[in-house]
């Protein structure tokens, strides 16, 4: 039985379910307009006379108008510079100090072997190639855009956009601050050659003591592992008894985007196959380069059932020279399938042949093929996510794969022997104020793989014959046929499986209010709510509600019943892609709405109204042509300005349309 919906009615018209909305640029003429209040003024006059909030009127003394943002970006999301002089020969190009490394497209096609020795590491102690170095660039600057060009800045934009949403807003310069890193490194490595961690901390003190008032975390991707680690370090880095004290003053939100908090299943095929990321270089170039990176194995998927000591105590009692690797799983690792995930991980064949003539090199491979070698029958072995995070699975193929030797050194060394935290296993909900989740959902993406012997030297010996992919709670192969398994209720970002981004509705409460609720602009007639759902822990809960075709959602799952001064909420958006979910204009939307809703005066709920969203922006308005007028004629009007090339750059927000932010208090 589905629940039942909430109907709001509006004096305006329903707005169109299509997406009809012109994107068009905005007139400075038409924000300075004497008779019409913008906006964005009123925002900036609630931002700077907000001198109370929720928090406040909790008890708390912070000024959330004074709240600042850090950013901390996911993998391959920072530039990296030269910090050497690197001579290519057959190439005009050379790399010289402060040259971009990641990413320059141009160098990287006419010098691809200088390009790879800037980027590669030593595989054992991380170290630079002796020829070349690069280092994280820092700033703004050095996560907007990787490869900043008429072409192809817009191709390898990232934080773009959601730096002008900030500036449209009225966001102060000094309000957003970046935490880029060398995403090449494992996480132990990043303190230890480049202190990142406490920069980091620094970082959050600074705008402490700049802005007055706590931050806004804003993670992505590999990001959200970046800072679940800073977390574990900093409590052996302040006395124990400050250490929840230091994360109330310092951390108001924490916003983890497309995290993957039980692994991702592409870091396997980059592992063994490559990824190229859609650079113009072989997949077995990839797989040399991502191989070299400590922090290849960060986002192995693993198991939701197994853990580890509590490295915290161990450090305290046991001693720090004391092996740290001790693994713990639940009888239910071993009474269900699959670890908990929809399907093994990896299928493989390996050859029947152990030992070298298992990966041959070049002039191996141009003489004839033994008889033995012809004959011999491959075995298939199967791996679940917590065989591929305790090593099981790189020991197995340790005679069929050179890279197999390093991966274990890398694993064993870098994470099960990490001094700080194992980052290969579940983590609980952060102790921070407030949580906020959130992910795209209903991508076609891929769970598992089948692996064969290319017949190929290293590192092209294997190859993918087959994927198992998630889409919308069923499982299929590449070929499209059906495939056995444990779906989940729905899928993921395209790029991380949904079993590993929903763990964190774990966090939620034991009584949630669920709300799903279109993402385009409405009026509330689509709008359904469910209150008080019981929520059991360690159990992902699933929504009863229904769905109009064609019409892409955002489902809300927020506490109702929570720790007193906590919340946790989990947002999923239909057909929001990983990579590019940061760039999107509705979860922008909507992180602004519960910003503003934290820092206003009269805010009464938790969470921000739910029951109607109206144009934002001058961009949010468009000409409707059926009706021959502006859409959301309540919030929009038309009003031509001198440079306006049609009809939907000409509708705007009428003077009384800031009053619209009254609604979502």
């Amino acid at each position: 039985m589905s629940a039942p919906k909430n109907h709001e009615s509006s004096p305006n018209p329903k707005a169109p379910t299509s997406s009809a909305s012109a994107n068009h640029s905005v007139s400075p003429s038409s924000t300075m307009d004497p008779r019409r209040p913008s906006l964005l003024l009123l925002l900036l006059v609630l931002l700077r006379s907000s001198s109370s909030s929720v928090e406040a009127a909790e008890g708390g003394g912070s000024d959330l108008s004074k709240l600042s943002g850090v950013i901390i970006p996911g993998f391959a999301s920072t530039q990296l510079r030269a910090w050497s002089v690197l001579d290519c020969p057959y190439s005009p190009l050379d790399f010289n100090p402060l040259d971009s490394v990641w990413l320059d497209t141009a160098k990287l096609l006419s010098a691809v072997n200088c390009w790879l020795k800037c980027m590669v590491l030593d595989p054992y102690n991380q170290t630079d190639h002796p020829e070349c170095k690069s280092r994280p660039d820092c700033g703004l600057s050095a996560i907007t855009e990787l490869d900043p060009g008429y072409i192809t800045g817009p191709l390898s934009s990232v934080w773009k956009e959601w730096l002008k949403w900030c500036i449209e807003f009225g966001i102060e310069a000094n309000a957003i601050l970046a935490a880029p890193y060398d995403w090449r490194l494992s996480p132990s490595m990043l303190e230890e050659r480049d202190l990142y961690f406490h920069k980091l901390k620094f970082t959050f003190e600074s705008a402490l003591k700049l802005r007055g008032g706590p931050s806004l975390v804003f993670a992505h991707s590999l990001g959200n592992n970046v800072f679940r680690y800073f977390l574990e370090w900093l409590k052996l880095e302040v006395a124990p008894k400050t250490y929840i004290q230091w994360l109330d003053e310092h951390i108001h939100a924490y916003f983890a985007v497309g995290a993957p908090l039980l692994g991702a299943t592409e870091s396997v095929k980059a592992t063994l196959s490559g990824a190229t990321f859609g650079l113009p270089i072989a997949e077995g170039t990839a797989r040399l380069m991502y191989n070299s990176f400590g922090s290849s194995l960060w986002m192995m998927p693993f198991s939701k059932y197994c853990r580890a000591d509590s490295t915290y105590w161990k450090n305290f009692f046991d001693g720090k020279n004391r092996e740290q690797y001790t693994h713990h799983c639940e009888d239910m690792e071993f009474q269900s399938n699959y670890s908990g995930w929809p399907t093994d991980i990896i299928n493989i064949e390996v050859p029947s042949v152990r030992g070298t003539d298992a990966y041959p090199s070049i002039s191996e491979v141009a003489q004839n093929v033994p008889s033995d070698m012809e004959c011999g029958l491959p075995t298939q072995l199967s791996f679940s996510a917590r065989e591929v995070s305790d090593g099981t699975f790189f020991k197995a193929i340790e005679e069929y794969d050179p890279d197999s030797k390093r991966l274990i050194y890398q694993l064993r060394k870098l994470y099960q022997g990490d001094p700080v935290l194992n980052p290969l296993t579940p983590w609980d909900r952060p102790p921070l104020k407030n949580v906020f989740c959130i992910y795209g959902i209903d991508k076609k993406t891929e769970v598992g793989y089948y692996f064969a012997p290319s017949g190929k030297p290293y590192p092209d010996n294997w190859i993918i014959t087959d994927i198992i992919y998630e889409h919308e709670g069923t499982l299929t192969s590449r070929s499209g046929n059906s495939v056995d398994g444990n779906p989940g209720a729905s899928s993921g970002d395209e790029t991380v499986p949904y079993h590993s981004l929903s763990w964190c509705k774990t966090w939620l409460g034991t009584k949630v209010n669920i709300t799903r609720a279109p993402q385009a602009e409405h009026d509330g007639s689509d709008v359904q709510i469910d209150l008080n759902v019981e929520h059991h822990p360690e159990e992902v809960i699933i929504p009863n509600m229904t769905r109009t075709p064609r019409v892409r959602y955002i489902t809300y799952y927020e506490d109702s019943e929570s720790i007193p001064g906590r919340r946790t909420a989990v947002w999923e958006v239909d057909k929001a892609n990983h990579r590019n979910i940061v760039r999107s204009p509705v979860l922008m939307r909507e992180l602004w709405l519960q910003m503003w809703h934290d820092i206003h005066i009269d805010a009464k709920e938790k969470f921000v109204t739910k029951g109607k969203r109206g144009p934002l922006r001058d961009v949010d308005c468009y000409w409707d042509y059926g009706k021959a007028r502006c859409a959301w004629p309540e919030y929009c009007e038309y009003r031509y300005v001198f440079g306006d090339v049609h009809l939907g750059q000409s509708c705007r927000l009428r003077s009384s349309s800031a009053d619209l932010l009254l609604n979502y208090l």
